[in-house]
């Protein structure tokens, strides 16, 4: 019952700490003004981000007085989550350069590996593969790829908090799987609920943006939360790629082509597969589920099987992955487009939204 409340509580609070953002945006007019990369038509409020990630913590601080969650993941998560929703903020108040943004992003991703221990020992077609100091260091580049992904996936009604629910459910039926008596479930469920909360406002018309200090902030937890299960249970970390896949594989392949074609990838751009999909179909709202849908019907099956030892990790992570590459593909990631070529913000517009 004490879960359950907590749960309840941070989506609750999720969902009226973003109101409040909301009226305070509107008032202040801190307005996404929208171009011709933008998704969005109208000028919709800004900074939603400390309305899911304050009750997060909030939820987390309960689960960690409680002894549903290991001192060591509180800290990793507090810190490293903390930090990199504090510079995602700053960012979207006034923006900060790309080499700053990056070193405190590696400063977060440090801190968390330090708490949690820095990478396990990881199982590799039936080898265990121990990289040491490499490991280490490649941890903190998954760390820092993750945070920044979930920044540029962040770009049409729904898609992150979607993201975020459907992987944390996914993840807590992972642990169940493998083993419920380890608590791995309890873990990831304050996020989930926290974006279910945070959704209400966003979903299926955006009536404010989460900014970067929610999107990394989510990427980093995330990527923490599948470093802390591969402490228990080396199998899951390939879960959680798997998991993640959606994202990681839009993302991957929309910067690998803008950098072969020598496009400044880190530069505001409208040209990952989510984005055409959205374009193509006019819709944001089924561009979103089906990301939901892929995760739970296609990535979590085989996550499971992963997680339960029917198949090895990195080769359950190329099954799950090659349909994906494919999409991305097919809906022309890294191929430039604009989503409103010929928009003109009128920002009287912004009355209909009050």
């Amino acid at each position: 019952m004490y879960y359950l409340l907590n749960f309840l509580g941070v989506a609750l609070a999720s969902f009226l700490l973003t109101g409040l953002l909301r009226r305070y945006a509107l008032s202040r007019r801190l307005l996404d003004i929208p171009n011709e990369r933008s998704s969005h038509s109208i000028p919709t409020p800004r900074g939603g981000g400390p309305g899911l990630v304050l009750p997060f913590l909030a939820g987390m601080t309960g689960l960690v007085l409680a002894g549903a969650m290991p001192a060591p993941l509180f800290w990793a998560l507090l810190g490293a989550g903390g930090w990199t929703a504090l510079i995602g903020w700053l960012d979207d108040r006034g923006s900060i350069p790309i080499h700053l943004r990056l070193i405190g992003h590696f400063l977060a991703a440090g801190g968390a590996l330090a708490w949690l221990g820095g990478l396990p020992t990881l199982p590799v077609f039936g080898l265990e593969m121990d990289l040491g100091l490499a490991g280490h260091l490649l941890a903190a580049v998954y760390l820092v790829w993750l945070l920044n992904l979930y920044n540029f996936m962040d770009g049409i009604d729904g898609i992150a908090g979607i993201e975020a629910v459907t992987v944390c459910l996914g993840a807590a039926v992972l642990s169940v799987f493998s083993g419920p008596d380890t608590g791995l479930w309890i873990l990831s469920l304050p996020l989930a609920a926290a974006a279910a909360g945070f959704l209400f406002w966003n979903f299926p018309r955006a009536r404010i943006f989460m900014g970067d200090a929610g999107s990394g902030f989510i990427g980093m937890v995330l990527g923490v939360l599948s470093l802390q299960a591969a402490w228990t249970l080396p199998e899951l970390f390939w879960s959680w790629v798997i998991l993640m896949g959606a994202f990681v594989v839009d993302a991957t392949v929309t910067l690998l082509k803008r950098a072969w074609h020598r496009e400044r990838f880190y530069q505001a751009h409208s040209s990952h597969a989510y984005q055409h999909a959205a374009r193509r179909y006019g819709s944001h709202a089924a561009v979103s589920l089906a990301f939901g849908a892929i995760n739970l019907f296609w990535l979590l099956p085989m996550a499971v099987l992963v997680s339960s030892g029917l198949v090895d990790g990195v080769l359950g992570v190329i099954i799950a992955y090659a349909p994906l590459v494919w999409a991305a593909h097919h809906f022309k990631a890294g191929a430039e487009g604009y989503m409103n070529r010929e928009y003109k913000a009128k920002p009287e517009i912004l009355e209909q939204g009050k």
